[in-house]
């Protein structure tokens, strides 16, 4: 693709519907796009490279921007090699042009090239400026954002923040899709683990004059950048977006998931307007993972499997501890028909997870939900709603 954002700024990038999974883990049904950007001025500036399966798009994009005009600046926002692929090619390809990088990428370039480009490096540190013309790029270094090399730029002109994987999306650009949904499995999963690195970049930024957000995947963000802005914001300091309950079960033989509809059923005779209930084994982990942070509230049922924890629960409990989950009320199933020791795995994991309520009541069923175990299962419901 190739299309102008401002007068000056062009896009760059390339949307890849052929990959299946991103970074080997995460299902893309709408594909992905990976953003670069050119700037033209008294000196042209290229913002960033692409992915090794996007280079001659990329490159056929250039040529159409630019013709047989020289490149002065690369600026590498982020050494990820979905970003960096092609930055030895570029730089075989312009001998001037002059790499833009700080400390931390620095180091860690010869790790991915066999090239010495070290004559040719600007290395830049936190609040350093280089004037292109009438552009003039700011740099803020974001460790840990979600490597510890990234750094975002801003152009003080046209008040452009390029956020490196920061607001970044699945899907390609062509997708026609609410943003939310998206960008929020995209946070939890990829960036998640570093709302406190997060909350000091949005910290850092506040004070600046933000009229376009450009981040390496997904769409550019022109219009009312404060709701962009606050979603991170809370994404970030690991509170709930909305009041609702995740139900998250696994049931092998459909017993478990017998006692998870009653559980539903009486969830809305409660009152409860938002149950969103997700099938461990069937659905979409990083789905799941990303509704377990989007609500206040979250119900595990799961069997008892090999004397431990069915292997999607305990995958997907992990996600959530690696992930930094906290603030939320947490209720436990558990079923197993002679030993069941579901409930205790689970505590073995939640407890290092931080500001969790769990509650008291545990609802164990022995095989399937009987008189006494749905009792259990009421009581859990008034003490998950109760406030």
């Amino acid at each position: 693709m190739n299309f102008k954002i401002t007068d000056k700024i062009k896009y760059i990038g390339v949307n890849d519907r052929t990959i299946d999974l991103f970074e080997s883990q995460y299902a893309v049904p709408n594909g992905i796009s990976y953003n670069s950007y050119i700037i033209e001025d008294e000196k042209t500036v290229i913002m960033d490279t692409v992915d090794k399966r996007a280079t001659n798009e990329w490159l056929e994009n250039i040529e159409k921007s630019l013709g047989k005009k020289d490149i002065d600046y690369l600026v590498i926002s982020h050494l990820e090699p979905d970003h960096s692929a092609n930055i030895q090619l570029l730089a075989q390809m312009y001998p001037n042009m002059q790499i833009i990088l700080n400390q931390k990428t620095e180091s860690m370039m010869n790790q991915f090239f066999d090239i010495d480009l070290k004559n040719r490096y600007i290395i830049v540190k936190e609040g350093d400026i280089i004037d292109i013309g009438c552009h003039k790029l700011q740099f803020f270094m974001a460790p840990m954002v979600h490597w510890p090399e990234v750094m975002v730029t801003y152009e003080q002109t046209e008040k452009v923040l390029f956020t490196a994987d920061g607001f970044g999306k699945f899907g390609t650009l062509d997708t026609e899709e609410e943003w939310t949904k998206e960008a929020r499995r995209y946070y939890f999963n990829i960036v998640g683990k570093y709302g406190m690195q997060v909350q000091q970049l949005l910290k850092k930024v506040s004070s600046l004059d933000i009229k376009m957000i450009c981040p390496l995947h997904g769409p550019i963000l022109k219009e009312n950048l404060e709701y962009y802005i606050n979603k991170y914001d809370i994404w970030s300091s690991y509170e709930a977006e909305e009041e609702g309950i995740l139900i998250a079960y696994n049931s092998i033989h459909g017993n478990t998931r017998k006692a998870v509809e009653k559980l539903e059923k009486i969830l809305k005779e409660e009152g409860s307007n938002k149950i969103i209930v997700k099938d461990l084994s069937r659905d979409d982990m990083s789905e799941i993972v990303s509704d377990a942070f989007k609500y206040d509230k979250l119900i595990i049922a799961t069997p008892t499997y090999d004397a431990g924890l069915f292997p999607t629960t305990e995958k997907f409990l992990r996600h959530l501890k690696h992930k930094n989950y906290q603030n939320r009320r947490i209720g436990l199933i558990e079923n197993g028909s002679w030993a069941p020791m579901a409930a205790k795995c689970m505590k073995d994991i939640i407890k290092d997870f931080k500001n969790i309520i769990l509650c008291d009541t545990i609802v164990t069923i022995k095989s399937t939900l009987n008189d006494s175990s749905e009792k259990l299962v009421r009581s859990l419901v008034n003490e998950i709603l109760s406030k």
